[in-house]
């Protein structure tokens, strides 16, 4: 069984925004007993937790 509270330094799943797709990460920040800020440990970017999450493709500007 799975633990609901998390601690500082535990490992999470979530989607790296850098590396644009799911690894483990290590909760750096907490708001309550919910991650806030994740360290990714493929790349070591923070970025805000996301909860596995893809954030929306940045629109493209249109060339001519």
């Amino acid at each position: 069984m799975f633990p609901t509270e998390h601690r500082l330094g535990d490992t999470v799943d979530d989607f790296c925004v850098k590396c644009k797709r799911p690894t483990n990460h290590n909760i750096v920040s907490l708001v309550g007993t919910n991650p806030a800020k994740v360290r990714c440990c493929t790349c070591y970017s923070d970025h805000d937790f996301l909860n596995m999450i893809a954030p929306p493709p940045k629109p493209r500007k249109a060339v001519g």
